[in-house]
């Protein structure tokens, strides 16, 4: 018998996973209550709000992956907001900036988590908003027990905060220090914004559907957009060095709606894998998948040798060089011909003996790649000192972790299935404002400010978000939903997890567990847009042959604490006997999965 960190459950009523015990156990409860795995996703969303305020928040956003027991077919729920319609290429560089700032007004995007968490409850869930948004409201008003990160995450922040963000100071800095670890802390302005969008709701009659729709104004024109628009208009330090007033208006909020879409899929060894459209970088996953198949050698994968993992971590690299190039949120991108078999054979044969150091888009049906100017081969990049409010609070180089974003899946006895990925609007990314209890987040520094690329800069288009939920259908029907936080390192943490899982059959858990690795050989999507070619993170509790023999194929090897890299959560089911299973991250000591 393997041992685990902890059991892969198994059950037959639902099953939840999520970055947070908290989280977790308010989705169970909705389950119980008679809500279906959709209720209980957005319980968890709203929760996650709350308890992990510094790895995501209602400023943010969420994209997720739905299938329904009456129509299994997957669906992408974008809760990605787009720039805004003052955010353009001249502005910017009317400031005298080449890159956007990663933090700050200027940084944000129109706020798109709440509108989708409320689509997803009128569309798929059962329940009343009241019904769903009541743990959150209690655990912002009566305060819940702080994790210390939260703490940590405000100490490192807290000159920014008393010299230039004083509304952040407010609600963080209370008596004058961080919050201790365990500190039973309320955010009573966030509690009321809560119970205002229900009040409103209430107001619109007894109708579900028509609470929800009138929340939902209560948000997009109501106070909250009034309180955003108001706020947005002064100026605030941000990570340029410089005060600037933000580009996020109310008339960008009412233009606003979370939307339904098709997924990108590719059909892999039995399995369809469904991912978010290329204006996300979730194909980077299935180009990957894709790659390996080409290579027709069945030790490529095994995430756990040296060969497996050099072959994995080559293709990892061949599908983010096409991040680079090819996707954004645009009509021109050749999503086909990326996913096709033939391109698939066309970057497989790149893959050699020895770790590639160079960023290598690819030429889909013979087109030509464009690049950003600041990760062309030569150029020069100016040295910007540590900010702990910029990029995302992810994973740093030398494997320290300062966080991460959130992730939920929940699956229940009908067959309902989501897989989503909650960001943005952390504590540290823009001024809290006071009204509302949260800030605005900072997904726009995704963008180059470059014409002509796939993912320049431009009002109404949506940033090319890191966050990457996963689902995985059989025969037609969902088994799988995962994901993990960590931007750029989100499809490299999964790519081994489906592997271990649907190929060599681990338990969920067991291949949760096992030694994690990611490339750094990327153009980074935060702010300041670093690359460090040629290195592979490891955890040390790989074997130390595995190591030496990764070294001889030319990575530069950086060993990490033994449980640090990788947040993955995933539930399954069984179609042919409705077992469901679940299984959490260990790592971090903060995520979850409960079940029945």
């Amino acid at each position: 018998m393997t041992f685990t960190t902890r059991p892969t459950l198994q059950g037959t009523f639902g099953m939840v996973s999520s970055t947070h015990w908290l989280a977790s156990q308010s989705a169970m409860g909705t389950l119980e209550r008679g809500g279906n795995a959709f209720d209980a996703a957005v319980t968890a969303g709203f929760v996650l709000h709350v308890v992990e305020p510094h790895l995501n928040g209602p400023g943010g956003e969420v994209p997720a992956i739905v299938a329904t027991a009456q129509d299994p077919t997957p669906k992408v729920l974008c809760g990605q907001g787009p720039a805004p319609a003052g955010a353009t290429i001249a502005h910017f560089r009317s400031l005298g900036m080449d890159l956007i700032p990663g933090a700050g007004p200027l940084a944000a995007a129109v706020p798109g988590a709440v509108d989708a968490w409320l689509l997803l409850l009128r569309d798929h869930g059962t329940l009343f908003l009241a019904d769903v948004l009541e743990p959150a409201i209690d655990y912002a008003g009566a305060g819940h027990p702080l994790l210390g990160r939260v703490g940590d995450t405000v100490a490192a922040v807290r000159p920014l905060f008393e010299e230039h963000w004083p509304t952040s100071a407010q609600l963080w800095l209370r008596g004058g220090s961080a919050p201790a670890a365990g500190e039973r802390f309320t955010n009573p302005a966030y509690a009321r914004t809560l119970r205002r969008l229900v009040d409103a709701g209430r107001a619109a009659g007894a109708d579900r559907e028509a609470q929800i729709e009138a929340a939902r104004r209560a948000w997009s024109t109501g106070f909250v957009a009034d309180a955003i628009d108001r706020f947005s208009r002064q100026a605030f330090q941000d990570s340029s060095g410089r005060p600037h007033a933000g580009l996020v208006t109310g008339d960008d909020l009412a233009a606003y709606s979370a939307t339904w879409e098709a997924p990108a899929t590719l059909d892999w060894h039995g399995y369809s894998v469904a991912k978010t459209g290329f204006w996300g970088q979730g194909p980077v996953l299935l180009q990957t998948l894709a790659v390996l198949d080409a290579l027709d050698d069945p030790g490529a994968y095994d995430p756990a040798t040296a060969a497996g993992i050099h072959a994995q971590v080559e293709a990892l690299k061949l599908a983010f060089a096409d991040r680079e190039a090819w996707y954004g949120d645009g009509a021109d991108v050749p999503a086909k011909a990326l996913l096709s078999p033939r391109y698939a054979r066309e970057r497989a044969a790149l893959i050699g003996a020895e770790a590639s150091v160079r960023l290598r888009p690819g030429r889909p049906d013979g087109a030509q790649p464009r690049l950003a100017a600041h990760v062309r081969p030569g150029a020069g990049r100016r040295a910007v000192a540590p900010d702990a409010t910029t990029g995302e609070p992810t994973v740093r180089s030398d494997g320290v972790t300062r966080g991460d974003t959130c992730h939920v899946d929940v699956v229940d006895r009908w067959g309902n299935m989501i897989s989503a990925t909650p960001s943005g609007g952390w504590l540290q990314s823009s001024p809290t404002i006071p009204e509302l209890g949260f800030p605005l987040g900072s997904r726009l520094q995704m963008f180059w400010l470059e014409e002509g690329l796939a993912s320049s800069l431009a009002p109404g288009r949506r940033p090319r978000t890191t966050l990457s939920p996963t689902m995985v259908h059989r025969d037609g029907e969902p088994i799988l939903a995962c994901g993990t936080p960590g931007g750029d390192q989100q499809d490299q943490w999964q790519v081994p997890l489906l592997l271990r899982h649907l190929i060599d059959g681990q338990p969920l858990q067991e291949a949760i567990d096992a030694p994690a690795w990611h490339t750094l050989s990327l153009p980074g999507s935060f702010y300041p847009r670093e690359m460090e070619p040629g290195v592979l993170m490891v955890e040390d509790r790989l074997d130390e042959d595995v190591v030496a023999a990764l070294r001889s194929y030319g990575h530069e090897v950086r060993l990490s604490d033994a449980w640090s890299l990788g947040r993955l959560c995933a539930v399954t089911r069984d179609p042919a006997t409705g077992v469901l299973a679940a299984g959490a991250n260990p790592r971090g000591m903060q995520g979850y999965a409960c079940g029945r």
